[in-house]
């Protein structure tokens, strides 16, 4: 099991250590006023260790403290990590990113596009591009997430029965054939949406690999990194450590959300490289320290450090940001001075962003308020883990650059 310890102190690696404390006493309100149940944040330097703490419960109705192995829905967090598997098949020569995905799922060969008219009714035409698996690592490919409510596909997406994954009992395989008879939100390659490709990717890394995803991740990715606690279910004997899932009470407080979070709970049918996997603070470090590192760690290489340098590029044409290419994914997502890599978000312009963090800054997050981020410039990789649905409740992810980036002085 991989394990977080504390292996340098804060002015050892330029942090001012009351003013990194900060992190601690923000983040501590956020429980003891109600807004969440509990959390764990773990920030390093140069990759070294010099914040790992916890507060309050990973589970109400248990009374269950955060522990140092607490599990947690990692949900988009998923996401890098099916995009640098994708990366690991490109590096062996054995897909191009500029491939139709049709090469490996032949139902994305007659793909249309909305064009006007209702969800029940759509007008569409034939795609005039075929889609690729760059679209789908930028999200440009032109699928959608029923979750959005913004727009007919998302409509015809929950009449489908994919608002959170998939239709209960549907595989991977199934899904992706379904996605592909399902209009596309726009031409490939000629806007930005959230979308389910990290999933169609999951099943190009099946169809290359010739094994299941779960089967790739675990004998590729968790194993060679020492990631022990990373799957897509909990283990029945391991269930007391599964964080609980919560959203926020109208009356105040939280809910807890037993219709998502228990899934969790079994192994799913659908694997979802976009979202399905759990994993803990000590877990996802090892592999945020991959990427800092270029694609190395403890004497195993996952990926180059020029492929590393390529995925967490702006590959949004022109060099443009999300405000100007994309959709809003929420409230709390900037998108003026942030770009798209190849599985992450890129900053392109900090002040344009608002955002105390600096150019080059590479991140995601997970619905349930996860986050991570890779700052390059200033050698700072940082964690955030909670369980509160949906992520856009609370400035959460702003407020951790700008903590952990006022306490650094050198």
């Amino acid at each position: 099991m991989a394990e977080l310890k504390v292996d340098a102190e804060p002015e050892e690696v330029g942090f001012d250590a009351q003013r990194l404390q900060r992190v601690v006493s923000h983040y501590r309100r956020y429980v003891d006023d109600g807004r969440l149940a509990g959390w764990t944040v773990a920030v390093a330097r140069r990759g070294r260790l010099v914040l790992h703490a916890h507060h309050g419960l990973a589970d109400i109705e248990a009374q269950r403290p955060v522990a140092d192995d607490t599990i947690w829905r990692i949900y988009s967090m998923t996401k890098p990590i099916t995009s640098a598997a994708v990366l690991m098949l490109y590096e062996r020569g054995l897909l191009e990113l500029t491939d139709p995905v049709a090469r490996y799922i032949p139902s994305f060969a007659d793909l249309r596009v909305y064009r006007a008219g209702s969800a029940a009714n759509p007008g569409t035409a034939p795609a005039s591009e075929p889609m690729r698996i760059w679209h789908l690592l930028t999200h440009t490919a032109g699928l959608t997430y029923g979750w959005h409510h913004a727009h007919a596909v998302d409509e015809i997406y929950r009449a489908k029965g994919f608002e959170f994954g998939a239709p209960r009992g549907m595989d991977l395989a199934t899904a992706c054939d379904v996605w592909a008879s399902l209009p596309l939100l726009f031409e490939p390659g000629s806007e930005w949406n959230y979308s389910v490709a990290t999933d169609v990717l999951g099943r190009i890394v099946e169809v290359v690999s010739g094994q299941r995803l779960d089967t790739f991740f675990a004998e590729e990715v968790f194993a060679p990194l020492g990631m022990d606690d990373t799957a897509f279910h909990v283990a029945p004997d391991e269930l007391d450590r599964l964080a609980g899932l919560y959203m926020p009470n109208p009356a105040g407080g939280l809910l807890r959300n037993t219709s998502l979070g228990d899934n969790a709970t079994r192994e799913p049918t659908f694997l979802s490289g976009g979202g399905g996997l759990v994993s803990t603070a000590a877990d996802y470090h090892r592999f945020t320290q991959m990427l800092a590192r270029g694609g190395e760690l403890d004497g195993v290489r996952l990926l180059g450090p020029r492929t590393i340098a390529y995925m967490t590029r702006n590959h949004l044409p022109g060099g443009a940001d999300l405000k100007a290419f994309g959709r809003p994914i929420s409230s709390e997502s900037p998108n003026r001075g942030v770009g798209f890599g190849l599985g992450v978000s890129v900053v392109v312009d900090a002040a344009a962003g608002k955002t105390l963090t600096h150019e080059g800054e590479y991140a995601w997050g997970g619905l349930a308020s996860t986050a991570f981020y890779v700052d390059p410039a200033a050698e700072v990789t940082a964690m955030f883990f909670t369980q509160l649905l949906p992520s856009s409740t609370y400035p959460i992810r702003l407020q951790l650059r700008a903590l952990i980036n006022q306490a650094l002085v050198d």
